[in-house]
Parts: structure tokens; C-alpha cells; sequence
């Protein structure tokens, strides 16, 4: 299950290596991208906290990259729970809540991150960014890392691993995109159910 899974792009790669996959996401006209990109997949209109899945029939799910834009967040790791098999793993990637609760004082490379506000106490925010001559709104939500902690325990999850990302060497395009080696963009997750 891929649960978020926008235009489909991991949920063919998903395929492409052999899983077979459901794909969700809420958005009819992401939902209508990922058809027309792989008619032959099981793209479903969805919402995550009503997971379109029957009880235990699932062995893996995935949410990348989608849970900190669900406002109901908890109940979505809950449903993904119902929905796992005994055994079954949940993989996630988030934007790091250090991350969402703001940022840099300027974009070069050394500057002084600042949080604004509380780190503690969930808000809302967008980010608008332009790519290839398409603008993008982003609206998600900042939680501090107790709130998914407690979803997945609430949820009866198993944390068996985390890393916190930066960018690596590799990636590196600018002098600025350095700050991020400073501090974690995304955070990676997998839990087990029991």
C-alpha cells in the first residue's frame, strides 16, 4: 500500500521491482496522473484515515513523504495499522519536524537556524515553490516528533529504525544547499506490527 501516493511515481517503481501494490491518495487529479501514467496499477481516490484496504491484507505499506500534509495524521497510522498483517511494516519519510518548524535566517550557507514560535505545538503551514515553470502550494503540518511517536504506539507499532537526513555530498548544488547538511531535512522511519 502506498499510501499517499501522489502522480505514482514510487508506486511504479514499486511495481517495476515486483510488489504488487495499491496506491491511495486524495487528490483526484494526482489520482488521475498516476492512471495515465500506468493504467494496468490499483490507483485508488482515498482518503488515509478511510484506507479502501480489508482488515490484515496488506504486508507492507509505505508513506512517503505524506503523512506531515494529513490533518488527521493519527488516524491514518491507525488505519494503515488495520490494514498491515501481523508482521506487516510501515516505512515513512517526513519533512523533519526541526525542518517544519522553520528555518534559516538567510540562505547561504552558515547562517543561524531559528526556530519561530514553539517546536512543541502543531501548526500549520505552506511552502510555494516553482519548478519547470509550475508553481506548487504545499500545505502541510508541523508536529514535533512526540505526535508521530504517539500515533504509532497508539497504533500498536513497533519503531525498528530512524535516520535523520541531511544532504549528502553528492547533492550538493549550491554553496546555500550546505545549511542542510546542518540540520535534517526528512526524517526516515520503518515500524513493525506485531
Amino acid at each position: 500500500m502506498d499510501v499517499g501516493c501522489s502522480e505514482g511515481r514510487l508506486t511504479r517503481h514499486l511495481k517495476e521491482l515486483g510488489h504488487r501494490i495499491t496506491g491511495v491518495d486524495a487528490s483526484p487529479s494526482l489520482v488521475t496522473t498516476a492512471c495515465e501514467a500506468d493504467p494496468s496499477m490499483d490507483i485508488r481516490l482515498a482518503d488515509a484515515a478511510a484506507l479502501p484496504l480489508d482488515d490484515a491484507s496488506a504486508d507492507l505499506a509505505v508513506a512517503i513523504m505524506s503523512l506531515h500534509d494529513i490533518d488527521a495524521m493519527p488516524r491514518a497510522i491507525g488505519e494503515i495499522a488495520r490494514i498491515l498483517q501481523p508482521g506487516g511494516r510501515l516505512c515513512l519519510a517526513i519533512v523533519h519536524p526541526i525542518n517544519s518548524s522553520r528555518g534559516f535566517e538567510r540562505s547561504e550557507a552558515g547562517p543561524p537556524f531559528v526556530i519561530k514560535g514553539s517546536y512543541l505545538h502543531p501548526f500549520s503551514y505552506s511552502d510555494t515553490v516553482e519548478r519547470d515553470g509550475l508553481t506548487m502550494t504545499f500545505h502541510s503540518q508541523h508536529r514535533p516528533l512526540e505526535a508521530y511517536f504517539s500515533a504509532l504506539k497508539d497504533a500498536g507499532f513497533l519503531v525498528e529504525a530512524l535516520r535523520e537526513t541531511g544532504i549528502p555530498e553528492e547533492a550538493i548544488a549550491s554553496e546555500a544547499s550546505r545549511r542542510w547538511q546542518r540540520v535534517p531535512l526528512f526524517l526516515h522511519l520503518r515500524a513493525r506490527r506485531p
